[in-house]
């Protein structure tokens, strides 16, 4: 697994700076969000009338301003807490604070099995903590998760859920629209909400999006004068409002830290910047339709990672045209190509001979799952014998049809009847092949105490509070602390999360995430 460093900065870092003071660590989405709203309104010129624009229906016609409270946002979700297998009051008692700082520490680097329930908390209709005031912190530590995660539609869906947007939540959907290429919809969005003010960066960039190139302009001069736009990022400005500028003009500086609109900007000038080294967020703009090939194949896989993007994204990156070159990504198409031919074609022999160069690939860009995901299943049913059939049942049991491979495999050693005994959730009376089994089979045992840490929290009304514990558990667990793995896995089957358990189970069992 990838080493996961995980900082939370005090603050926003300089929009440009030194391209050597380049990150050393992953940034939380609180340390890259542009500062493209204010606290108060500035006085700011007035642009002339716009010309009418054509709908592109993209955008609503008009913004119906509702009082939302802050306790009504914490409830917000995209899927009914009975849909994704929770109970609706599973924050209950945890205080609202605490929640919301446990979710932005969870790792984004970790099993997929327990991603996938991360996912299911971030995104689930739940009631707010007993102790909701308002604010919506717990709403935006959701959002600010999800971006961490790379997951950049679901966060929008859950931002635009608010009939009337409050700065916070805004900034966020404003860079998320920026991230996708949503530059227009986003201006026009800000223009229709009066109650949410830009910064001048942002008014500036919006208003030169929106042809209005004087007044643009004209903000920079009084932003500049005011002293509300620093050197750097009025140089910056300065060039995209009048590109003759950089003629004959040294680049500018990379920026070490830049936000969504400093993204925007950089592209704009002329200088678009490579997105391998910032936060997984910024991989989402690598996907647009104006990005090369290969970048938006390597944008593709570190999304899939992160169970950002879907695995039939991933085909279609891979199958939308012949290898360019050789090595590194490109002998991963050239893989999946060949496999994707053999399974048209349906013959075993042909499958057989490409399915292992094709695995080999998966593993060593550890995508594993959402290969799994898409052939699991079906190469489990294929005859394949020897040591393609017991890859084929592995793989089988990565996929979401886990159950159904397990039933129809007579176990060929006791590697695999422990297998087989995890996809049906009892391993009672097998032998675990190593240590990380007996960990998995102490966490299995029907009669597994709950550890001291998780009692109270069972008792106290605090479940939610619990799953977040064991998916961190289960995440360190597999970086060799095997008592984490037992105790995550007990407190997920006792509250009733029985296929995230056994799926974690068999990926400790099956996938080499040990650091």
């Amino acid at each position: 697994m990838q080493a996961a460093k995980h900082i939370i900065a005090a603050g926003l870092a300089a929009l440009l700076g030194s391209a050597a003071a380049a990150q050393d660590a992953p940034m939380s989405a609180i340390d890259w969000l542009s500062q493209s709203v204010a606290a108060t309104p500035v006085a700011l010129p007035a642009p002339r009338p716009p010309e009418p624009a054509v709908s592109t229906g993209a955008a609503p016609e008009s913004i119906t301003v509702t009082p939302l409270g802050g306790t009504t946002l914490d409830a917000l979700g995209l899927t009914p807490a009975q849909r994704a297998g929770l109970p609706k009051a599973l924050w209950g008692e945890t205080p609202t604070l605490d929640l919301a700082r446990i979710i932005r520490a969870e790792r984004a680097d970790t099993l997929p099995a327990i991603q996938s329930l991360l996912y299911a908390l971030l995104l689930a209709e739940l009631d707010p903590p007993l102790d909701a005031d308002g604010s919506g912190q717990l709403f935006l530590a959701r959002v600010d998760k999800l971006l961490d995660l790379g997951a950049l539609d679901p966060a929008l869906a859950l931002l635009e859920l608010p009939d009337d947007p409050t700065p916070e939540p805004f900034r966020r959907w404003f860079d998320v629209a920026l991230l996708i290429g949503e530059e227009d919809r986003a201006c026009e969005t800000m223009r229709a909400t009066p109650q949410v003010a830009p910064t001048f960066p942002a008014r500036i960039f919006c208003l030169a999006r929106g042809g209005d190139w004087n007044a643009a302009a004209l903000t920079l001069s009084t932003g500049e004068a005011l002293g509300h736009i620093d050197a750097e990022t009025g140089t910056l400005l300065a060039r995209f409002l009048d590109p003759e500028l950089a003629d004959g003009a040294e680049d500018l500086p990379l920026p070490a830290r830049p936000s969504p609109l400093v993204l925007r900007l950089m592209e704009a000038v002329g200088q678009p910047m490579s997105t391998t080294t910032l936060p997984l967020a910024f991989a989402q703009s690598d996907l647009r339709s104006n990005s090369g090939w290969k970048t938006r194949i390597e944008a593709g896989e570190r999304l899939a990672r992160s169970g950002a993007i879907g695995p039939n994204q991933l085909l279609g990156l891979y199958t939308e045209r012949g290898p360019a070159a050789s090595g590194g990504v490109w002998d991963r198409v050239a893989a999946v190509q060949a496999l994707e031919a053999a399974m048209a074609e349906g013959g075993a022999d042909a499958i057989a001979k490409a399915l292992r160069p094709a695995w080999e690939q998966m593993v060593q860009a550890e995508l594993e799952v959402p290969f799994a995901e898409l052939y699991g299943e079906r190469l489990a049913a294929l005859p394949l014998k020897g040591r393609d059939g017991q890859l084929a049942f592995r793989i089988g049991l990565l996929s979401p049809a886990y159950e159904t491979v397990a039933a129809a495999r007579a176990p060929q050693d006791g590697v695999e009847a422990f297998l087989i005994g995890l996809a049906k959730g009892d391993v009672t009376r097998l032998v675990q092949p190593d240590q990380m089994g007996a960990a998995i089979r102490a966490g299995f045992s029907e009669d597994a105490p709950l550890s001291d840490e998780y009692a109270p929290l069972f008792e106290g009304n605090r479940l939610g509070e619990a799953l977040l514990m064991a998916i961190d558990d289960v995440t360190e667990g597999a970086r060799g602390d095997l008592r984490r793995v037992t105790s995550g896995l007990t407190a997920l089957r006792k509250a009733g999360l029985e296929t995230p358990a056994r799926r974690a189970a068999l990926e400790l069992m099956l996938l080499e995430r040990r650091g």
